[in-house]
């Protein structure tokens, strides 16, 4: 059999997407560590710009804790709508270069340009080509990673940021990887790592020097996937249509709530908020999950799947309803509340990649 057509991959990565875009538009924050969402007395970061970053300040951090370790941290309320804007933008430059565009979230995507649309001799000159429009265009940066499958090109985008490229050719691919450490690996999770690093799995060369047999003794269903990316390995194509794997909304409120009656209130309003969402997606799913998160920011989930779909909002919030009793009392309080929806009729069950944690 003829070898397959090798792909030229593209990961390009917004650099502090969220942050970089109020430091774009006030010009009194550039230079000085900005945390978008959150305040300087509850809530949780939801991005950081990179002055915050060298004081530990990351994403999903508590307020409370960023503040401690950046006491001059700017809180800046986000601004969704102007970021999805921007979003569609840069969308609309990559269209320039190719149709085979895989988003995975409002501020990075894969790009198949192994069609060399714009005739620029190489990925690499497509990828600064990319850069260049986007700085010109939306005045903020981008990073890319250029390699030969998908897995590779998010590990390069990440290798010399901010504003920076990374090309790994498929001669590279392997010892590239065997250099990193594995908790770099897409997929690889905290938990997951320090389950390596317990068996002596620090680097990719580690994890190649595993066999197949002995990663599906510790890591059952993702041995295939840890085996083939510690060799460099990875068939996925860039898929341009990712459906959502759940669907749901979610508040922090500005006093915790301990009173049952209340958090019932509070849990219908978030019912309602993540219907909307649903019923904008025109889906249903079999599984409700409920997100809550305590006075001491500890967070439980708890979700329950049935046999036939939720069709309707009353449905959906009785599940709810009930996940939430099972967690009462909750004395300490109460300071964020979520309910989604998943496992929609028609979802494949397989996810496109593994998430281990």
């Amino acid at each position: 059999m003829a070898d397959p057509v090798l792909r030229k991959i593209i990961h390009v990565d917004m650099d502090a997407f969220f942050a970089s875009v109020e430091q774009r538009d006030r010009p009194d924050l550039r230079g000085r560590p900005v945390a978008v969402g959150g305040s300087r007395a509850r809530g949780v970061v939801a991005a950081a710009s990179y002055e915050a970053r060298v004081f530990g300040v990351r994403s999903a951090m508590p307020s409370v804790t960023a503040l401690r370790r950046c006491p001059d941290l700017v809180f800046v309320s986000p601004r969704f709508e102007v970021y999805h804007a921007i979003s569609q933008q840069i969308r609309g430059i990559f269209r320039d270069f190719t149709d085979l565009i895989e988003p995975l979230s409002l501020d990075e995507a894969y790009l198949d340009v192994t069609l060399d649309r714009r005739a620029l001799g190489s990925a690499r000159r497509t990828a600064e080509a990319i850069r260049a429009r986007i700085a010109a265009e939306t005045g903020l940066t981008a990073s890319a990673g250029v390699s030969y499958n998908k897995f590779i090109a998010k590990l390069a985008s990440d290798q010399n940021k901010p504003d920076g490229l990374c090309v790994i050719p498929p001669a590279a691919g392997a010892a590239f990887v065997a250099g990193l450490p594995v908790r770099r690996f897409h997929g690889v999770g905290p938990v997951t790592a320090r389950r390596m690093e317990a068996l002596g799995i620090v680097t990719g060369a580690d994890l190649r020097a595993r066999s197949l047999s002995f990663l599906e003794t510790h890591f059952r269903s993702h041995a295939r996937y840890l085996y083939e990316a510690a060799r460099g390995e990875d068939h996925r194509p860039v898929r341009t249509s990712r459906p959502a794997k759940s669907v749901g909304a979610e508040r922090t409120f500005e006093t915790n709530l301990s009173d049952p009656d209340e958090l019932r209130t509070a849990l219908a309003r978030v019912a309602d908020a993540a219907w909307t969402r649903i019923e904008r997606r025109d889906t249903r799913g079999r599984t409700v999950t409920l997100k809550l998160r305590h006075a001491d920011f500890r967070t439980l989930t708890r979700a329950r799947s049935h046999a036939r779909p939720v069709t309707d909002q009353a449905r959906f919030l009785e599940i709810g309803q009930t996940l939430l009793d099972g967690l009462m009392p909750v004395p300490d309080g109460v300071r964020l509340l979520g309910l989604t929806l998943s496992g929609f009729v028609g979802e494949e069950q397989a996810p496109e990649q593994p998430a281990l944690f």
